[in-house]
């Protein structure tokens, strides 16, 4: 499959590394142009490449967002129309400045992704565990019970159960957290959030705050 991945940090980089060492080329961006990019994409390997936001955007079907969440009003919206886009962004005041809508819980930091990309088809992945954990603790032919649990929100059927059988790829557990509005739980702050748990805990933690 081809993937963009917007953004080089901890979670973009890393995600690119296990999406290439699944077989899966992968063009990758970040704000500071193609160029920024060598050393990186040099160690991804062959089937990687840099590429400008736009690129990335256009690149395959799936894209991964992993920018801070301050900058996510700056994507081209219109290049991502019909893509489904995971969204590993997470909502920090301290780096992002306050968010009213965010602070009040009006929204959540993914629907607020989503209402930019209005074209997209919005999941919320990949941002709940910290990225060294991701990067050293798949287990792609371990038995689902044993594999750690990465969460997935979103109101496309079909685009959750494409970011599922990815992250089942790459040797998690893949556990249905919700709509996108229910992304919440996935939030900083949650109990599932930077949370190292099996598939069965992980069940249980979100049926606990589900209950209230």
């Amino acid at each position: 499959m081809r993937i963009g991945v917007i953004g080089s940090g901890h979670i973009g980089a890393t995600v690119a590394h296990l999406l290439v060492c699944a077989g899966h080329e992968v063009a990758i961006a970040n704000s500071r142009g193609p160029e920024s990019l060598a050393e990186l994409v040099a160690d991804l390997g062959e089937t990687a490449s840099a590429a400008t936001v736009e690129q990335a955007a256009t690149f395959g079907g799936v894209v991964l967002v992993a920018i801070p969440l301050h900058a996510y009003d700056g994507l081209p919206a219109s290049a991502f129309d019909g893509t489904v886009v995971i969204d590993a962004n997470n909502y920090y005041p301290g780096r992002d400045g306050q968010i009213e809508a965010l602070d009040d819980e009006r929204t959540t930091s993914s629907e607020l992704l989503a209402a930019h990309l209005r074209g997209a088809r919005v999941v919320k992945a990949f941002n709940t565990m910290y990225y060294e954990t991701l990067a050293r603790e798949g287990m792609p032919d371990g038995p689902r019970r044993h594999r750690l649990a990465l969460f997935v929100a979103g109101d496309d059927d079909d685009a959750k159960q494409l970011v599922s059988t990815l992250i089942e790829e790459l040797g998690f557990a893949a556990i249905d957290s919700g709509s996108l509005a229910d992304g919440a739980y996935q939030q900083p702050g949650s109990p599932i959030y930077n949370s190292e748990m099996d598939a069965a805990k992980a069940e249980r933690t979100l049926a606990a705050l589900r209950a209230g």
